[in-house]
């Protein structure tokens, strides 16, 4: 009497061993997919993640939204992708902040390293270095030697104490022999702001932010902080241009990360989509004008970015003395 019930047991388990590895291949992505965004809408990071999700919607076939979790200087959207189900469905746009934050916020609620999966860089986000009008330089050169004979009277300005603009100035500072004062505003449009005012001699900022100012002739580029010219700026010379500072870069930059744990296949097929989307002629030229350059890596070179951008921004934070706005 028993024995049917035993044949039944013995193919259900049967057809359990087949359907696992069935189950295991379920094709990715088969629902919405969220991209968290550290940072505020209407800034480059939502921009960039936003013309993301629109890609990936279409060559995925899911719905991709976009959800901005801010504040903490990038911490608290990352802190929650990297305590996220580690299933594909829960991802991350983050920008240079987390190549900063490790070395300004001690302890941190997650480790760079174990809890969050690199997928690809994305853009990296150079920097204008403009001027005043009332400054009588319109080259990197001219700057220098404008500074060195008024020492103790230029100040710079950023958009917060601590983030790559910042950092930007205090390695030309070091590199170039000076000390221009930093002036931290809260935001770029108070940033321009105060330099289109004359409040501050000169500043580092982003380009899109800045490029209205530049066309309205209130304030003067001067060079850009990445190695070479970018397309937004295709006249304004890279700061490494002036020999004396040939090894200048420091680049902002935003990134695609998952929480630490996703499978391969699925971190693989959001690599292949994130890089196929920012080769999008479309994509590229909308990135491009706002002064994005962008920049697709396999998930292992993105790591090794990482880990790189992770140990220059350190060298300038402790070289500087920065430490975190009270």
């Amino acid at each position: 009497m028993n024995r049917p019930r035993t044949i039944g047991h013995g193919c259900a388990f049967a057809l359990a061993l087949v359907a696992a590895p069935l189950l295991a291949q379920t094709p990715y992505p088969t629902q919405q997919v969220r991209i968290v965004c550290a940072f505020p809408a209407g800034g480059g990071t939502d921009l960039t993640a936003r013309l993301l999700a629109e890609q990936l919607h279409r060559s995925m076939g899911q719905p991709v939204i976009v959800d901005n979790r801010t504040g903490a200087s990038g911490m608290i959207g990352t802190g929650y992708v990297a305590k996220a189900k580690p299933d594909g469905y829960t991802v991350l746009v983050a920008s240079g902040e987390m190549a900063v934050n490790p070395h300004m916020y001690k302890p941190m609620a997650y480790d760079i390293e174990k809890d969050l999966q690199p997928i690809t860089l994305l853009v990296k986000v150079p920097n204008v270095l403009a001027v005043h009008p009332s400054i009588p330089a319109r080259n990197v050169a001219e700057l220098v030697a404008f500074a060195k004979k008024n020492p103790g009277t230029l100040t710079f300005s950023s958009s917060g104490v601590g983030n790559p603009q910042q950092l930007n100035g205090e390695l030309f500072n070091k590199m170039a022999g000076l000390k221009i004062l930093h002036v931290p505003y809260k935001g770029a449009a108070p940033q321009l702001a105060g330099l289109a005012g004359g409040d501050v001699a000169m500043t580092f900022v982003s380009i899109g932010a800045a490029k209205p100012f530049i066309d309205g002739k209130r304030i003067r580029p001067i060079a850009v902080t990445s190695k070479t010219r970018v397309t937004a700026l295709p006249d304004v010379p890279a700061i490494a241009e002036y020999p004396p500072l040939k090894d200048y870069e420091l680049v902002n930059f935003f990134g695609f990360l998952g929480p630490a744990g996703m499978p391969d296949a699925v971190l693989r097929k959001l690599n292949e989509h994130a890089v196929q989307a920012l080769k999008n002629p479309d994509m590229a030229t909308k990135l491009r004008n706002v002064g994005f350059e962008p920049a697709p890596t396999t998930p292992e070179g993105f790591r090794d970015f990482i880990r790189s951008e992770l140990k220059k921004f350190g060298q300038v934070i402790v070289e500087a003395g920065v430490k975190p706005a009270q």
